[in-house]
């Protein structure tokens, strides 16, 4: 099993920034971390993905202003995220990625980030 908890979120003004961390609990190797979002009456989006080998990937949306990083241990993902939109307020959730004998997934409880204009 894998357990992820996040924090960070909040509410915050147009232009602001908010970082996010997601402390991961394994007893299995994940080789990818990625946070993702859904905004209300939306379907959740992917917005940054990173690899033990610290590879990133992001939406182009975010390009440019968010950044996702993780710690020596690996069992911890940020995601800086700068010169928010109020487009960006969501419920944004931490994802692992691991082998137990097959491809799983694991998700976080979300964290509410609100962008106010």
């Amino acid at each position: 099993q894998v357990q992820l908890v996040e924090s960070g979120g909040g509410l915050v003004q147009a232009g602001g920034s908010l970082n996010l961390s997601c402390a991961a609990q394994s007893l299995f190797s994940i080789f990818q971390m990625a946070w993702y979002r859904q905004a209300p009456g939306k379907q959740r989006e992917l917005v940054a993905t990173i690899t033990t080998e610290g590879r990133t990937n992001y939406a182009d949306s975010v390009k440019g202003r968010f950044t996702i990083s993780g710690d020596n241990t690996k069992t911890t993902v940020y995601l800086q995220m700068n010169s928010l939109e109020p487009e960006d307020t969501a419920v944004y959730y931490c994802n692992a990625k691991y082998y137990a004998g097959r491809l799983c997934d694991s998700w976080g409880q979300g964290t509410q980030v609100t962008v106010s204009s």
